[in-house]
């Protein structure tokens, strides 16, 4: 009888990790994985929802359960902490976004066999498409409407490879189409026929020269924390609104009796109008990108908010000491990189409190390093998964000025 040894723990990049350090793809907490490398399911172990998963690049973990997932969104942020020999306070229960809520995601498409075009995601490290039947993450809204596509391109005789971008907005489904050239009348109003009959928000095309809207019945907004914000074609917008949901309270339950706050890398205004709802506080709204920064004040302006936008490169040009005593907290959401300068500026500062959401463990324990060794304790942490069954792992974070 071979010897087996059982899974402890999910790894950064969705292998199963054992006692003695093994990594075993395709395994969940609690599985046996004999010498001869066969597998026993354990109690965490559950059957993939989506018939594409193990092909489809898009998930890596369909085949483990709730409590797994959870345990593997809160690891990567602790062991991120950690790994910086940081002292977290409180780590509160991972949030994780349920299964068809996605409500923004970029696809591919390409010239497939048999005069039909194949849409989808990659294969895992591949440029091969798996041409999606079913997707249990996409909101049923951009699934149907990749479907639309797919008939759509499928009418094309030249060869092509396009990027597909949906957003699910408040008008219903923006498609932005990059890669796909449109030539003469025909095909132009073979376009417009399409978004007026698919009933889409907006069809957008890049042929190289920068988005051009091709169809727009009526200006696209999303809402933020119940304000209608113009959604310009490619500003950010988070994954779901479930995860944005939970990201802003934590936001909300801890900027709470502020005042003031800087909202920097602040995008459309996701949580600076969160901040200044009902009687909170006034918020600065510093971003780097004009298309979003003039959505946030236009939007701010219509719905008589305390919103005040600010266009402002804080990587070239962070808020200094002087401009940040003026706040009595400050929220910053920075792209994956993280924010290494504004972060030394905050480490410097006077400020209460310091709310950091992040899309990426590493460097916001990076950044977390900077701000606990310029005085501030890190108070409270709050995983959050709403890329569900990735490894795609975000967080809320609050540092307190001791």
């Amino acid at each position: 009888m071979s010897e087996s040894t059982e899974i402890v723990r999910i790894a950064a990049r969705g292998d199963g990790l054992t006692v003695d350090g093994r990594h075993v793809p395709g395994t969940a907490p609690g599985d046996k994985v004999a010498s001869d490398g066969s597998i026993t399911p354990g109690p965490h172990h559950v059957d993939p929802p989506c018939r594409h998963f193990g092909k489809c690049g898009g998930c890596q973990l369909q085949h483990c359960d709730d409590a797994a997932l959870a345990a593997f969104v809160t690891d990567r942020v602790v062991h991120a902490a950690e790994g910086q020999g940081l002292a977290v306070g409180t780590v509160a229960a991972a949030h994780l976004s349920p299964s068809y809520s996605r409500r923004r995601a970029t696809l591919h498409s390409v010239n497939g066999g048999g005069g039909r075009a194949l849409l989808g995601f990659r294969e895992s490290g591949s440029h091969r498409l798996v041409d999606l039947a079913e997707c249990p993450v996409l909101h049923s809204d951009i699934f149907t409407a990749a479907k639309a596509l797919r008939g759509l391109l499928s009418a094309r005789k030249r060869r092509f490879a396009a990027d597909i971008e949906l957003t699910l907005a408040e008008q219903g489904v923006d498609a932005a189409i990059k890669g796909l050239t449109v030539e003469g009348l025909e095909q132009t109003e073979a376009l417009l026929d399409f978004a007026r009959s698919s009933g889409l928000a907006r069809l957008t095309l890049d042929q190289g020269f920068g988005p051009e809207a091709m169809w727009e019945p009526e200006p696209v907004t999303v809402a933020l924390a119940g304000v209608s914000v113009p959604l310009p074609p490619g500003a950010f917008l988070q994954a779901t609104a479930d995860g944005e949901a939970a990201l802003a309270d934590a936001a909300m339950t801890w900027l709470q009796g502020c005042a003031t706050v800087a909202d920097l890398f602040s995008g459309l205004g996701t949580f600076a109008f969160a901040l200044a709802g009902g009687e909170g506080a006034k918020v600065l709204a510093a971003e780097a990108s004009r298309d979003a920064h003039l959505a946030c004040k236009t939007a701010a302006t219509r719905a008589g908010l305390p919103v005040y936008a600010m266009h402002r490169d804080l990587f070239r040009n962070p808020l200094l000491g002087e401009e940040l005593g003026r706040f009595d907290g400050v929220l910053l959401d920075p792209p994956r990189a993280g924010a290494r300068e504004q972060v030394q500026r905050l480490a410097d500062s006077t400020v209460g409190r310091i709310v950091y959401i992040s899309c990426n463990p590493a460097s916001w324990a990076r950044d977390a390093r900077a701000l606990v060794d310029g005085g501030y304790r890190l108070a409270e942490l709050r995983p959050v998964g709403q890329f569900r069954w990735s490894t795609h792992v975000e967080l809320a974070s609050l540092f307190i000025r001791e």
